[in-house]
């Protein structure tokens, strides 16, 4: 199919004119109905270029709406109510930012490129002391400084335990997979070179 820039005009559709009584191909697109809680476009409906500028000309997005609705849809933010999987708190530092947490996007977009840069950092500060990626995670769990000893690992495990075990916690289980990488990561370290 062909398109021009001519009011968005697509050629040769096969597609006969929605108007009633009218012959001329269909190579305008025009928004269709829309079923209940649909958000989208819904079915589209095809006319000839004198009916699709009648249609625009009486076209209301906001029919059938009440003075609220409108209010919402007209909304800068409208469409951005529910929470997406990149602005959870439990984003990781590849997701984009938390906008609500801050009062100037640009200051989200500044903390973003500074953990990724502490990221970097801490990467090729690893790769220096020859830490596997394995290992740096296991520092990352137990949230280390590359340059812990042997006490300071064993301080951290303890507190980490503590905090997540059930038996510790109230009986709180939801942390049973959290105090399980922290335990896996322990006994990596505590095996490798740097901890012996």
């Amino acid at each position: 199919m062909k398109q021009d820039k001519f009011h968005g005009r697509v050629h040769h559709t096969g597609r006969i004119c929605n108007a009633p009584g009218c012959d001329e191909p269909g190579e305008f697109r025009a928004p269709g109905g829309r079923p209940s809680g649909f958000d989208g476009p819904g079915d589209y409906r095809w006319f000839c270029l004198e009916h699709v500028r009648q249609f625009n000309s009486g076209y209301d997005f906001f029919a059938g709406m009440t003075p609220e609705e409108i209010l919402a849809a007209q909304s800068p933010i409208a469409g951005w109510e529910s929470q997406t999987r990149a602005f959870r708190p439990d984003a990781g530092i590849d997701q984009a930012p938390r906008w609500n947490d801050f009062a100037d996007p640009l200051e989200a977009i500044q903390q973003r490129a500074r953990a990724r840069r502490a990221d970097a950092m801490h990467r090729q500060e690893a790769a220096r002391r020859g830490i596997s990626p394995v290992e740096r995670r296991s520092y990352e769990v137990l949230g280390l400084d590359l340059d812990a000893d042997r006490k300071a690992l064993r301080s951290r495990y303890s507190e980490l335990v503590r905090r997540y075990h059930p038996d510790r916690n109230g009986g709180d289980r939801s942390y049973e997979g959290r105090l399980q990488e922290v335990v896996e990561a322990y006994n990596h370290l505590r095996s490798t070179t740097a901890f012996a």
